[in-house]
C-alpha cells in the first residue's frame, strides 16, 4: 500500500513538473528572439547571432547550480583537503618545471609570481585535466532567460557570441563549466575578452587549446587586479591569549607593526616584518582554527573568484609549489577531510559493497553522497553525505585486504 501510495505521488508531481517544463520551453524562444533583438546594441550582428545561434535551446539542470558553491557551503577543511593535496602539489611543481620559459615570460612581462600563476591553474581546472562539458552557448542562453542574476548572465552571453565572431575559439571547443567559465584557468567570457592575451603568438586568444595563452592571461588578470611582486600574499599566524578578535576579517586591516605590537607572530617562528603593509586577520573557522593575515596580493587572489576560502586554497597551495610547508595549526574538527587519493579509495570501497558509484574520479557527485548515506546509516554515524576520516577508516575495517 506505501509503495503504491508513494508511486501516486511520484507520478501526481511528474505531471505537475511537466506543465512546468513545457511552459518553460515555450517562453525560450521569445527570450531568443529579445536577445537578438538587442545585440546590434550589445555589439552582436543579427547576422552573427543567427549563425551562432540555430538550434539553440535550453538546458534546464544548470538552473540547479545557481544557488550551490562549494566555497561557502563545504567545510573549510573539507575544501582545502580536495584542492590542496599531495597529489595537486607534486603535478604543479613537474608542470612549472615543463612551462618553466613560458611561466618566466610571463611572471617578467607582468610582475606577477609564477607559482601563483600556476596555483590558479591547478585549483581552477587541475591542470589543464576538468574544464567542464558544457557548451557556453546553451547554459549561458538559459541562465539569461531563467532564474535570478539573468541581466548578469545576458553579458556572457553576448560576450560569448563575441568570441565565437572573432574566430579565436571554435564553437565546438568551447565549453566549459554551467555558469560560463571556460579554459586551463576557467575566465569567464568578459574577463576573457577584457584580460585574455596571445601568449604563443599565433595571433589568437585560446585558453583551451594554448596552455602559453592561458598562463599568460592568468597573469596578466593577477597585474591588472594590481598584484604587488616580492610581497607575500600573508603569513599563517599565532594570535596572543585574550586578543580582541571581534573585527577580524579581510577587510579591517592595520599595519603589520601593529599587529606585531598585539602580540601576533609568525606561525613557523618567523618574525613578523615591522613595516606598514596593511593585513586583515582571517580566521577562516574561527578562533579555534588556523589565523592568517592576508595582504593586498590575498585581495588580488580574491578577486578572481569571491571567495575566501578560493583565495587561501589558492595561495597556500602557490607556498607548497615552493616548498612551503602545511598549516601549523589543526582545523578544529575531529573527522578532518579527504584528498582526492583518499575520496578515490572512499569510491572503491563504497563500490565494492555493492554502491552505484560510477567512474572512480575523487568527484563525490550524487551517486556517491548517496551510497555515504547508506553506509553512514549502517555505521551509526551521522548521516549527512559528508566524506571524512571517520567513514574511511570504518570502511576499511569492513573492506580488509583493499
Amino acid at each position: 500500500m506505501a509503495r503504491t501510495a508513494s508511486l501516486l505521488l511520484l507520478l501526481a508531481a511528474g505531471a505537475s513538473l511537466a506543465p512546468a517544463a513545457s511552459a518553460q520551453n515555450e517562453r525560450f524562444p521569445s527570450c531568443l528572439a529579445a536577445l537578438r533583438a538587442d545585440a546590434p546594441a550589445r555589439g552582436v550582428s543579427a547576422a552573427a547571432f543567427d549563425r551562432l545561434t540555430p538550434g539553440l535551446s535550453p538546458d534546464m539542470s544548470v538552473l540547479e547550480f545557481l544557488d550551490y558553491q562549494p566555497e561557502f557551503r563545504t567545510p573549510i577543511w573539507d575544501y582545502l583537503a580536495g584542492l590542496v593535496d599531495e597529489e595537486r602539489v607534486s603535478d604543479g611543481i613537474a608542470l612549472r618545471e615543463k612551462w618553466a620559459s613560458t611561466l618566466a615570460a610571463a611572471a617578467e612581462r607582468y610582475q606577477v609570481d609564477a607559482a601563483t600563476v600556476v596555483a590558479v591553474w591547478g585549483v581552477e581546472s587541475n591542470y589543464g585535466r576538468n574544464f567542464g562539458k558544457r557548451p557556453l552557448l546553451t547554459s549561458l542562453a538559459t541562465l539569461a532567460c531563467f532564474g535570478r542574476r539573468q541581466a548578469y548572465f545576458r553579458g556572457e552571453f553576448f560576450s560569448t557570441l563575441k568570441i565565437l565572431a572573432a574566430g579565436d575559439i571554435a564553437p565546438e571547443r568551447l565549453v566549459g563549466s554551467w555558469a560560463g567559465a571556460f579554459g586551463h584557468t576557467q575566465f569567464m567570457p568578459s574577463t576573457f575578452l577584457r584580460l585574455a592575451v596571445d601568449g604563443d603568438g599565433d595571433g589568437r586568444r585560446d585558453l583551451i587549446d594554448s596552455i602559453p595563452d592561458a598562463l599568460a592571461s592568468t597573469a596578466n588578470f593577477l597585474h591588472r587586479a594590481g598584484w604587488r611582486l616580492g610581497e607575500p600574499w600573508g603569513y599563517e599566524v599565532v594570535l596572543p591569549p585574550g586578543l580582541d578578535t571581534s573585527n577580524a576579517g579581510r577587510r579591517n586591516k592595520r599595519t603589520l607593526a601593529e599587529w606585531k605590537s598585539l602580540g601576533v607572530r609568525r606561525a613557523d617562528g618567523q618574525a613578523l616584518p615591522p613595516n606598514d603593509a596593511a593585513a586583515g586577520l582571517l580566521l577562516p573557522a574561527g578562533r579555534q582554527g588556523p589565523a592568517f593575515l592576508v595582504l593586498r596580493n590575498f585581495d588580488v587572489i580574491y578577486g578572481y573568484n569571491a571567495a575566501e576560502s578560493y583565495a587561501l586554497a589558492i595561495a597556500h597551495l602557490a607556498d607548497r609549489l615552493q616548498g612551503g610547508k602545511p598549516f601549523v595549526a589543526a582545523w578544529p574538527t575531529d573527522d578532518p577531510g579527504l584528498s582526492r587519493r583518499e575520496r578515490r579509495e572512499l569510491q572503491t570501497l563504497l563500490a565494492a559493497r555493492g554502491h552505484e558509484i560510477g567512474e572512480i574520479d575523487g568527484m563525490l557527485g550524487a551517486n556517491s553522497r548517496r551510497a555515504i548515506e547508506a553506509e553512514q546509516k549502517l555505521l551509526g554515524l551521522p548521516v549527512n553525505g559528508r566524506a571524512g576520516q571517520k567513514l574511511l577508516a570504518a570502511l576499511r575495517l569492513r573492506n580488509p585486504g583493499r
